[in-house]
């Protein structure tokens, strides 16, 4: 059997060891700040490009579904506005020329109204646009 003093030395040697150990260098150091750095800017540079995809295919598609909209309101208005000449023309005044004067009478009367408030209907369209294209 080993004496207490050989116990106690192993005991020693071993604590040594362990220390020693754990006082050598890492080799799983963190890589230095310059490639960080780097990546932190690829990822950004990526992000910014990312952002200005969305954005832009935002707009686009806003834009193409505002398009269809407009001109399908545009043919509808067209429609009703035939439609409402041949009513008039036929049923109401027994004159088709009298059906469609009435009509582009209408017509000057929105376009005159429309004219002299141009100042009152430009903010309103103004926002929307601004809200269309800032929005979130």
């Amino acid at each position: 059997m080993s004496s207490k003093r050989e116990i106690t030395r192993d005991l020693r040697l071993r604590t040594q060891d362990s220390r020693l150990k754990n006082m050598e260098p890492k080799t799983d150091t963190p890589p230095p700040i310059i490639d960080q750095l780097k990546d932190y800017a690829e990822t950004r540079i990526k992000l910014a490009k990312y952002q200005a995809i969305e954005g832009g295919t935002t707009i686009a598609a806003s834009l193409i579904a505002d398009t269809i909209t407009t001109i399908s309101m545009v043919l509808a208005f067209i429609f009703a506005s035939l439609t409402l000449a041949y009513y008039l023309g036929e049923e109401v005044f027994h004159a088709t020329w009298a059906g469609f004067g009435c009509v582009a009478l209408l017509y000057l009367i929105i376009a005159f109204g429309i004219k002299y408030n141009k100042k009152k209907l430009e903010k309103p369209i103004i926002n929307a646009f601004i809200q269309k294209i800032f929005k979130d």
